[in-house]
């Protein structure tokens, strides 16, 4: 059974460190839904998060980051659409999908080429990943059906335990926009909060 934190804990955020560092999985708060995490520089974390999720490697995980700064930096070319972008959308509920840096062996899924990127409007992520760098996170649900809006009923949707849930109360967001900014003009790969089109 995973430890339960409140997010009003005052030593959440090193909790989810000391998880993450150790090679652990945890169920976070996000702006928008509950998202399953891992340190992308853990490979058997990765694997593990991919198990419980109920997912193929087919379909990537995305890195959520404290800065447009640090989101940028792992990709290998940005374009100014990208660029405008972040500038105008982050932090928030959208991710750009940008060509990795060739030097970034984290093992995310295919394609290995392109990297999914994200600075979200959260306190307690955002504080995490501006200590330990960028983390993976997907939405806390197994592949293929809803993200539960309770912590606890995230994690028991997965396919086995956590090392860690925060609860964050009852998030009823929707998960990010999609945008795949390797090309100009962007393409919308997921309709979420953002209307790029507008």
């Amino acid at each position: 059974m995973a430890d339960v934190i409140s997010i009003d804990d005052p030593d959440a955020p090193a909790r989810v460190m000391a998880v993450l560092l150790e090679g652990g999985v945890a169920v976070l708060p996000t702006d928008t839904v509950y998202g399953l995490a891992a340190s992308p520089d853990d490979p058997a974390a990765l694997r593990r998060l991919f198990t419980l999720k109920g997912r193929d490697a087919d379909v990537p995980v995305a890195v959520l980051c404290a800065s447009a700064t640090q989101a940028l930096s792992l990709a290998g070319t940005v374009n100014v659409p990208a660029a405008v972008l972040a500038a105008r959308h982050w932090p928030g509920p959208l991710t750009l999908v940008l060509p990795r840096d060739t030097d970034l062996e984290w093992d995310l899924g295919e394609p290995r080429s392109t990297i999914g990127v994200r600075c979200p409007a959260h306190d307690l992520i955002r504080s995490v990943t501006s200590d330990v760098g960028p983390i993976a996170v997907t939405s806390a649900n197994r592949h293929g059906e809803p993200t539960p809006t309770e912590a606890e009923a995230a994690a028991s949707s997965l396919t086995g335990p956590v090392d860690l849930v925060v609860d964050g109360g009852s998030l009823i967001g929707n998960a990010s926009t999609v945008v795949d900014a390797t090309v100009d003009p962007v393409r919308v790969l997921r309709a979420g909060p953002i209307d790029v089109e507008a």
